[in-house]
């Protein structure tokens, strides 16, 4: 599914948001929305966590990699991993503009995506 897909949103300093099939920031899988899972884990450099609309319940594939510390995102969304290998590739993605909430022209795509557990 990710393959392909772009960082339709980057925010210097912030995050890097993707997931979404139609590169606008609006779409997502044809599958169930998501309900929110609040756990323990911080948003901090590295963090991923879904990407949602103002309700807390409507999460579906579109998440984001933190640049940096977030805690105001903390049990506000849901944070589900880490980047354990490689985060200079993270902060290599294109930003976007500030002044357009971080829409990217001519956006970097996720090559290749694999999802591992309990690494």
């Amino acid at each position: 599914f990710y393959d392909g897909i772009v960082f339709h949103r980057v925010i210097d300093g912030f995050m890097a948001q993707t997931g979404d099939p139609t590169g606008t920031g609006m779409g997502g899988s044809e599958l169930p929305d998501l309900k929110a899972e609040f756990n323990d884990l911080r948003h901090m450099r590295g963090t991923l966590s879904m990407a949602r609309s103002a309700n807390p319940n409507s999460a579906n594939s579109q998440f984001f990699i933190c640049f940096a510390p977030s805690p105001f995102l903390d049990g506000q969304y849901t944070a589900f991993g880490r980047v354990i290998e490689g985060m200079q590739h993270v902060d290599s993605i294109k930003r976007g503009d500030q002044r357009q909430n971080g829409k990217v022209s001519d956006p970097d795509r996720i090559v290749r995506l694999r999802v591992a557990a309990d690494v």
